[in-house]
């Protein structure tokens, strides 16, 4: 840990000070993260409202997301990676939930005790100089990792659709068909702007503000179209959310959860053992992704540091009953991309990476505006959920670029005379 702090402590001002000199990149990074981190939050706690009889609901997965990430982006090791909530965290949250409703116990009370066990085991872990055991992780294993996590957003993307099919009127499937196209398009129009910088159209600055305004744009417009009064006919569903702030049930931000017997507060260490494994291994492998060499980062990773700030983030809470951040590589990897810089190579005919612009502003500021969404709840009510689904796609088929192990895949299905000489389907 002390080693950890050495290395980011020389670079801290610089963490702040280099996205100033880059505004430009900066500004349209932040809307875009903005949106592409807002939209598995407010997805995550719609599913959790449900399937915790709205203990945890929306309203929480917003104030958790944007408080945990701000100081995320202060304490943590590398700000270029994100927390947020994550299907794993969220099937736990279902597991402990049903435990609970089983044996008659109160729900944020033991969340509370499990969230707080975890958080000193990680703490533990960070000041042991466990994480550093994440080096015997090989690119086989991030691969599967982050092929898991695209399957993952493609999955939830799909799932989504197929129900406007399912709750559909047999008779009339406008609704539906309607939002496959609204999905498919914004899926698609997303794709195109963000690869525009390699198109040959237009000069080298326009296509970069293409590229780095166009994803938010595209929400925008695709909202807009939503609204016009000749299109509501459709009925598209939009975002389901409350209309001020308030926690589920009406509750205060902090309770009394040091009421539950002691007996039940030691036994909250074991389902918080499992937890800090999951923890353990989905942060550090998020943070790994973020370091690997590909990424061309030059300040230096610190994982015990991460871990640590992490657990002190857990702690904080599970004492306010909020729902339980995590390393999110998807969210992360859209950070690096979003201030990676890259030329055009006249020769190769390619983008080529002249190098990222490591920063906490961008964390902080995306952080401060999911938080700020609390404020604009209204609003978030015009949002189609069919947009959602189209970001998740995105999503998904990003998080794919560059995974060798799908590409093998995908190999497996082609003729072996068409694949190139030493290509490992060739040795099995």
């Amino acid at each position: 840990l002390r080693e950890d702090i050495l290395v980011r402590q020389k670079h801290y001002m610089s963490d702040w000070t280099d996205a100033f000199s880059h505004m430009r990149q900066t500004i349209p990074a932040v809307i875009f993260l903005y949106f592409s981190c807002l939209a598995p939050t407010i997805s995550f706690g719609t599913i959790a409202s449900q399937i915790t009889k709205e203990s945890i609901g929306v309203v929480e997965f917003i104030l958790s997301n944007g408080l945990s990430g701000m100081l995320y982006s202060i304490i943590c090791g590398q700000p270029m990676a994100f927390i947020a909530p994550t299907g794993l965290s969220l099937a736990f949250i279902s597991g402990l939930f049903q435990f609970c409703k089983i044996n008659c116990y109160s729900f944020l009370y033991v969340y509370t005790w499990v969230g707080l066990w975890t958080a000193a085991f990680m703490v533990v872990l960070g000041f042991g100089g466990a994480s550093k055991l994440i080096r015997y992780c090989t690119r086989f294993t991030d691969e599967i990792f982050n092929g898991l996590l695209s399957v993952n957003f493609i999955y939830q993307s799909l799932s989504s659709l197929r129900r406007n099919f399912v709750t559909a009127d047999p008779m009339n499937l406008s609704m539906p068909f309607v939002s496959l196209g609204i999905a498919l398009s914004t899926f698609k129009s997303t794709m195109s702007v963000t690869t525009f910088q390699a198109s040959q159209y237009f000069n080298q600055k326009v296509r970069t503000v293409v590229k780095d305004f166009g994803p938010a744009i595209i929400i925008i417009a695709m909202s807009l179209v939503n609204c016009l009064p000749w299109f509501q006919k459709f009925k598209v569903p939009t975002l389901g959310v409350p209309n001020n702030i308030q926690l589920a049930g009406g509750r205060n931000l902090f309770y009394p959860f040091w009421r539950l017997p002691m007996k039940i507060k030691l036994l909250c260490s074991l389902p918080a053992a499992l937890l800090t494994g999951l923890f353990f291994m989905d942060q550090n492998i998020s943070v790994r992704v973020v370091n690997h060499e590909d990424n061309n980062l030059k300040k230096g990773a610190a994982y015990n540091l991460d871990m640590v700030a992490l657990g002190l983030i857990t702690a904080f809470t599970s004492i306010a009953g909020l729902p339980w951040m995590c390393g999110a590589t998807v969210q992360s990897m859209n950070h690096v991309r979003s201030m990676t810089k890259s030329e055009y190579n006249d020769e190769s005919g390619t983008l080529e990476v002249t190098g990222v612009i490591e920063t906490r502003l961008t964390g902080l500021l995306t952080h401060a505006l999911i938080l700020g969404t609390l404020w604009l709840l209204p609003l978030l009510g015009y949002l189609p959920i069919p947009v959602v689904s189209g970001i998740f796609l995105f999503l998904g088929r990003k998080l794919m670029s560059g995974n060798s192990f799908l590409v093998r895949i995908k190999d497996a299905f082609a003729e072996r005379r068409r694949l190139p000489v030493g290509h490992p389907i060739h040795l099995l």
